[in-house]
């Protein structure tokens, strides 16, 4: 089997794996059925126990990648339908991006420095808070590594996901706004994609929140790479 052939095949079983997810997790609705956890724990497995090269894997899945872009200004369309809400909580919402995005940088950047991480590392962890499109632009001036920058992205989106319930059980939050504003600043796509399943309006305000966080990040990354590196 050629390279191509081989890449093809990964990217209709990348395909196929993802929509069985779906239709498993429309069923059983459990963490670790959750299509963002199970389909890339199947894939790691194929590749390993496969001897699959990740050159050869992402050969023609790459487009898979190029949808995130897509995927992310998508969601300005429910976010659209519902201005009137946004309009009238709009200062607290910004409020809470903007200290969302200082307090996610600096910790992550502190923490590293408190363990001795490498530089790059602490580079690529800045912008872990912030979906996978900005954060690739924002590490660029930060001088962060984009396989590691996409790593720890999912890492973050995954464990906010399946612990944010937990946190708002035990903080007492049940505004569904704030839950949506805590997933879509802390876990980016995957905490929105959990808001949406707890209500529309939660769905929203995550969708917004996570879609300033990217652009706020952006724009003080610069910044952030004079202050901190």
């Amino acid at each position: 089997m050629s390279n191509f052939q081989l890449s093809v095949l990964c990217l209709v079983i990348t395909l196929g794996i993802y929509f069985a997810n779906k239709r498993l997790y429309r069923r059983f609705r459990t963490l670790p059925l959750m299509p963002l956890v199970l389909t890339p724990a199947l894939l790691v497995l194929m590749l390993v126990f496969g001897h699959i090269s990740w050159q050869n894997y992402i050969g023609e899945s790459h487009w898979l990648m190029w949808l995130l872009g897509p995927a992310t200004i998508a969601f300005a369309v429910p976010v659209y339908d519902n201005l009137a809400v946004i309009k009238r909580h709009w200062m607290s919402l910004t409020a809470g991006v903007v200290t969302a995005t200082l307090v996610a940088v600096t910790s992550s950047v502190w923490l590293a420095r408190l363990f001795m991480l490498p530089d790059e590392i602490q580079r690529s962890l800045a912008v872990r808070s912030v979906t996978t499109p900005f954060a690739l632009a924002a590490a660029e001036p930060l001088g962060g590594q984009p396989d590691l920058v996409a790593l720890f992205v999912v890492i973050t989106g995954v464990f906010g996901m399946a612990v944010g319930d937990m946190l708002f059980l035990r903080l007492s939050i049940r505004e569904g706004m704030a839950k949506g504003a805590g997933f879509g600043a802390a876990s980016h796509g995957a905490g929105t994609a959990r808001s949406y399943e707890l209500g529309q309006q939660e769905g929203v305000i995550a969708s917004l929140v996570m879609m300033l966080s990217g652009v706020v990040m952006v724009l003080v990354a610069p910044l952030v790479a004079r202050l901190m590196f």
